[in-house]
């Protein structure tokens, strides 16, 4: 039998807290800094950026940048956590990483991006796009079986 830590660790927002302005402030912070660091890896522009963000106004945006922000929109968290789910499912299907970081800006010939490249679905498709994106990848790597 394994010892009990004595500290003990936050679980995860149940997923009826996750609208709770708190909860979100919590997340915030991490969840925009490992955002910024994706779009940083994957060579983002400010505008696909926003337009991953859900196009929020230049002036937040770059408050955001700068580390100034209370709680995110909710749907903004969403947004992040798409991307970072997209992110990882890429590592794991292409081990190369310079691959892995590239893909989301190569043109794709599958028939939901239609020669252009993912990122193009992401931002003009908005969350759907996203959640398009993060299906496929978590459908070729097995995640749903």
């Amino acid at each position: 039998m394994r010892a009990q830590s004595s500290r003990k660790l936050k679980p995860e927002a149940p997923v009826r807290d996750r609208h709770d302005p708190e909860v979100r402030r919590r997340l915030s912070g991490p969840a925009i800094r490992t955002f910024f660091n994706i779009a940083t890896v994957w060579g983002l522009s400010v505008a696909q950026q926003r337009g991953l963000l859900g196009w929020p106004a230049a002036s937040t945006y770059h408050k955001y940048k700068t580390g100034q922000l209370g709680a995110l929109p909710y749907d903004m968290l969403e947004r992040v956590s798409l991307v970072l789910g997209i992110y990882k499912a890429l590592h794991i299907l292409y081990p190369d990483a310079e691959l892995a970081d590239r893909w989301v800006s190569l043109a794709n010939q599958n028939p939901i991006f239609g020669g252009t490249p993912p990122l193009d679905l992401m931002i003009d498709a908005g969350i759907d796009g996203l959640y398009r994106v993060r299906r496929l990848l978590d459908a070729r790597r097995g995640a749903w079986n």
